[in-house]
């Protein structure tokens, strides 16, 4: 549960990201946010695969 909660966490933070850099809110940083959002896109992926690949029952 908890990779799935930074899954959700790093996606979040990739729409942040994509919304700067690709809305033009940020000209000036335009290519920092990209690469940032490109960053996180990756982090979300491979952290929902691990997530989903352990599988284990989360303790109370």
């Amino acid at each position: 549960m908890i990779m799935l909660n930074l899954a959700l966490a790093f996606f979040i933070i990739a729409v942040i990201a994509a919304v700067l850099g690709f809305g033009g809110i940020a000209a000036g940083a335009a290519s920092i946010a990209k690469i940032v959002f490109v960053l996180f896109l990756f982090l979300f992926a491979l952290s929902v695969v691990v997530g989903l690949l352990r599988g284990r029952n989360p303790r109370i």
